[in-house]
């Protein structure tokens, strides 16, 4: 493995620490990975050593290279500096990406508590977005003001290019309280943005990986916690791809829950979203009226948009009784048709 410290800012003492596991070789079956850039907690005041390293060793056991970025703190936290370090971190990694054989599309962000509200700013408002985030016990909201006066609200920026998000936070934690991350999920689910949560029900502020390396086991706290190290990486295989013969397979799961903002309609798209387009309520009409409808009465393009406006017309294929080739003309048809909201 490869390890650097490099330079960002000296004045303000900004560093990037690189973890680059080998590739090729006896890793035959890797010749590219995905990569983390940590943001380690600290309130604008310092950052974390527990939220560092430990969190970069728990990444790169699952195959990630990993990086940590000391952004600006104390008496440099003034935003913009904070972002702008995380903007020329991300831009070191992905312009070293053929270098250091990384997948410069795959690269996740992570963040705890102040380092979590950077987080969420570069998944929200800066020019690298990240391709994943990772927000834990974050502060987001109108909370950040207790750590750094001058940054900004995150949850007002979501949008659109917003990557797909994991969040976790304990009930309790008394000084980021858990309606940051109840108000970010509110926001990403308005955007149709794919997102994974983890709300432990009692637990502290800043338990890092949560394990006994790190926080003295108590009553207070939840057994529960450490399992989002776990369930993190999953979610990254799965909005990523996990590792396979060839390198990366396909994701699972994709940047948005459903097709109504790509750039053509599909059978990926809901009932609402298609019956408001005639075209394809037309092309759909037919599969639809040959559903089995939930309360026994035939079923209509118009009853089940109402009962269902968030069912994706694939699913309603599943259960109509039109035949193969009914169902396949009417996907056809969707296909050619341009999305009127698409804003790619």
């Amino acid at each position: 493995m490869k390890y650097e410290t490099i330079t960002l800012n000296e004045e303000r003492n900004v560093t990037l620490t690189s973890f680059i596991l080998p590739v090729g070789g006896e890793f035959r079956n890797i010749s590219k990975r995905p990569a983390i850039l940590i943001l380690p907690g600290g309130g604008y005041g310092m950052c974390s050593e527990r939220e560092a390293e430990p969190v970069a060793m728990a990444y790169l056991a699952a195959g990630y290279d990993a990086f940590i970025l000391r952004y600006s703190v104390n008496q440099h936290r003034q935003w913009p500096n904070p972002l702008d370090d995380y903007e020329q971190a991300m831009s070191y990694i992905r312009e070293h990406a053929k270098e250091w054989h990384i997948l410069p599309d795959k690269v996740a962000v992570i963040g705890f508590s102040a380092g979590g509200h950077l987080a969420a700013a570069a998944a929200t408002m800066s020019k690298n977005r990240p391709d994943a985030a990772i927000l834990g016990y974050a502060v987001v909201s109108e909370d950040v003001i207790g750590c750094n006066d001058t940054a900004p609200d995150t949850v007002s920026q979501v949008d659109l290019l917003t990557p797909p998000c994991f969040l976790f936070h304990a009930r309790c934690d008394g000084t980021v309280p858990v309606e940051n991350s109840l108000k970010f999920m509110t926001a990403l689910a308005a955007k149709g943005i794919t997102f994974e949560s983890h709300i432990y029900g009692y637990g502290s502020h800043g338990f890092s990986k949560g394990d006994s390396s790190l926080e003295v086991p108590r009553a207070d706290f939840c057994t529960r916690i450490p399992n989002w190290v776990a369930d993190s990486i999953g979610f990254l295989k799965d909005v990523f791809g996990d590792f396979g013969p060839d390198g990366l397979e396909e994701p699972r799961c994709r940047h948005f829950v459903n097709g109504n903002y790509a750039p053509m309609l599909s059978g990926d798209c809901t009932l609402k979203k298609l019956s408001a387009i005639p075209q394809a309520a037309d092309a759909i009409r037919g599969v639809i009226e040959k559903a089995m409808s939930f309360d026994g009465s035939k079923a209509t393009l118009e009853s089940m948009t109402i009962q269902f406006p968030h069912l994706k017309f694939i699913e309603v294929c599943g259960f109509s009784l039109a035949s193969d080739e009914e169902k396949q003309a009417a996907m056809d048809v969707l296909a050619q048709i341009p999305n009127p909201d698409y804003e790619g």
